[in-house]
């Protein structure tokens, strides 16, 4: 598991300066040699100036570098022999053994995780809850995979009483797209970007006067062309054919979302779960616990 440290500089990194993303970098990269250096050291490594390390430390929380390196020290102290290791990143390969796949599994989920966080925009977070619980109608479109996640949120906006839908049918989502205007929102999920059918698709609704959301994990792909607000999470792809690890990310930034929504208005949204759950009570046992 990453210091507490790195999750402070992950959770901060949208809302640096790029000269400040610059020592974020570093340590996040260095993290074991960074409680050695001094102020002047840390600022010629990584390329900015010292004033730069400064706010950045402030940014984190701290009062100065100094309380900075008395954190790290003590949170580091004694994890080198307790270390194990993570596997971070590593693809699958043939001389894997099978007692490695759970920590494996996990140790890579987890920075993926760490890793949206880390790209995630907080502003442009916001602008996504606000543009999604003023849309007259919200549209869904995926291929594949992403299903997975597109059916997680659609029913989550259903039980939030948001007027969205969602068809596996490319021709379906087509049709959708060109009967979208201005005042609707069209949300496109695509872990490469590049899936032509949810590009086309995006592009048609982008021409009706949509607002368009992406959620995707590459910046620079094709679909970011017609984003007006982009959601992207980590720029990795751990395995080819990347069903497992995608999912990950893109359910977390769908919860994200999900309480996004109910906390841009508590007492209404929580009134609509209640109502909704009660609905559906009778399709449950009682627990005997």
């Amino acid at each position: 598991m990453k210091e507490n440290v790195c999750f402070r500089i992950e959770e901060k990194y949208s809302r640096l300066r790029m000269s400040e993303k610059k020592v974020a970098d570093y340590i996040l990269s260095n993290i074991k040699k960074v409680k050695q250096l001094s102020l002047e050291e840390l600022s010629t490594v990584s390329g900015v100036s010292q004033p730069t390390v400064v706010r950045f430390v402030k940014a984190l929380g701290f009062k100065g570098y100094r309380e900075f390196k008395y954190y790290l020290v003590a949170e580091l102290a004694g994890e080198e022999e307790q270390e194990i290791s993570a596997m971070y990143g590593y693809p699958i390969s043939k001389t894997d053994r099978i007692d490695e796949v759970p920590a494996k599994t996990i140790a890579t989920t987890i920075q993926i995780l760490e890793d949206t966080l880390k790209s995630i925009s907080i502003d442009t977070f916001s602008k996504v809850i606000d543009a999604i619980t003023h849309a007259n109608r919200i549209d869904i479109y995926g291929v594949e995979n992403s299903g997975t996640t597109i059916s997680d949120l659609v029913t989550k906006m259903l039980y939030l009483g948001i007027n969205c839908r969602y068809f596996k049918d490319y021709y379906l989502q087509r049709i959708c797209a060109s009967s979208l205007e201005k005042g609707d929102v069209a949300i496109g999920i695509s872990y490469s970007g590049c899936s032509k059918d949810t590009v086309d698709v995006v592009k048609i609704a982008k021409k009706r006067g949509a607002t368009v959301i992406v959620i995707t994990n590459f910046a620079d792909a094709k679909i970011s062309e017609y984003a007006d607000l982009k959601i992207c999470m980590t720029h990795q792809q751990f395995l080819h054919g990347d069903a497992i690890f995608s999912r990950a990310s893109q359910i977390a930034v769908v919860d994200m979302i999900y309480m996004g929504i109910i906390l841009s208005n508590y007492d209404y949204y929580v009134k609509r779960l209640d109502r909704n759950s009660r609905l559906i009570k009778d399709k449950a046992y009682e627990s005997e616990i």
